[in-house]
């Protein structure tokens, strides 16, 4: 059985950021999408040498400066009335926010994001984590709903962080960051929604 999983972070012994942090209200409940690109954003000065994306001290991650860094990620990324519930939104969003960094600091930072909707089969959403981890890339995973709720209530309308994988025999565990806490996952019965409706995952590439 392969499997891989990123040298993640740890803020305070939480596995990552936490939503559950935030004191705004709005960014309480809705903040997950500003809180994937935080987390994205210090994986990337940790790990690739960005160091711009993330402006506080990145070898002393603490509660306090990433509830900072969620307000200064919100206008990019911002909750609203349903939720950050299109990849492009992401997408988009987070190019302004690097965008902004290279003008403020000339650091030249590119990375390419592409979109896989939950549209896709599981075999390509499958195919396309295990690439992405493989190359030490996170994956921002947006799953909206699902016919378990009972189950999958905590991931329900909400975008987290796949940061590993498990190919078992007959199908791929994920492990996703969220809510400060590794979380072990079917990523066959996750992309399974049962709606039409659906989410998907956010592809990064480093130019």
């Amino acid at each position: 059985m392969h499997s891989k999983r990123l040298d993640y972070f740890t803020i305070e012994e939480a596995y990552g950021g936490s939503q559950d942090w935030f004191t705004n209200v709005v960014m309480n409940i809705g903040g997950c999408g500003a809180a994937t690109a935080c987390d994205s954003c210090i994986y990337f000065a940790l790990h690739m040498g960005m160091d711009a994306l993330y402006p506080f001290d990145k070898m002393h991650l603490n509660k306090e400066e990433y509830k900072q860094f969620s307000q200064i990620m919100k206008p990019y990324i911002r909750p609203r009335v349903g939720g950050v519930k299109k990849l492009e939104w992401y997408m988009e969003g987070f190019q302004r926010y690097i965008q902004d960094v290279n003008d403020k600091t000339g650091a030249g930072i590119q990375i390419a994001m592409e979109g896989l909707k939950g549209s896709h089969s599981y075999e390509e959403a499958a195919e396309k984590i295990r690439r992405q981890i493989d190359a030490g890339l996170p994956v921002p995973y947006l799953m909206l709903r699902h016919k378990n709720v009972d189950k999958y209530k905590d991931f329900i309308w909400h975008w987290f962080l796949v940061v590993g994988y498990e190919d078992g025999p007959q199908e791929m565990y994920i492990t996703a960051a969220t809510y400060g806490q590794a979380v072990r996952m079917s990523l066959k019965e996750l992309w399974d929604t049962g709606y039409e409706e659906k989410g998907g995952l956010i592809l990064y590439s480093i130019i």
